[in-house]
């Protein structure tokens, strides 16, 4: 029986500034990772390391039978698209209909999509 989601791995060719996104853009926090024999990082949410980070030098392509994005559950809605325009982010906000669910739509530096999403809707 499945518990939860516990990570999603991502190819980057720049750890360091991929890693940085995702701490200034998303508040999570890079913290320790096993040492592996491939450059990498690992970027935690609380004590969990959500998001794994492997060097990938070689060309990235989107085959669009991969992930299509991935989602985190968020709180303080108006702080967090206040900082998304501060950073010149491009991103979506779509009410989910029928739910108390607004998304926010982005991309990390690498093209993947992602989405944020709060229960504060309308």
């Amino acid at each position: 029986m499945l518990t939860g989601l516990d990570h999603v791995n991502l190819h980057t060719d720049d750890i360091q500034g991929t890693a940085d996104w995702y701490e200034n853009v998303l508040g999570l926090r890079q913290g320790p990772r096993p040492d592996f024999p491939m450059d990498g990082a690992w970027i935690y949410l609380g004590d969990t390391a959500v998001v794994h980070l492997v060097l990938n030098e070689n060309p990235l392509t989107r085959d669009p039978a991969s992930l299509e994005h991935f989602a985190f559950r968020a709180e303080g809605m108006a702080a967090f698209e206040e900082k998304l325009v501060d950073k010149g982010i491009p991103f979506d906000r779509q009410n989910v209909p029928g739910t108390d669910i607004v998304q926010f739509n982005l991309h990390d530096p690498m093209g993947n999509h992602l989405h944020i999403d709060f229960r504060e809707g309308p």
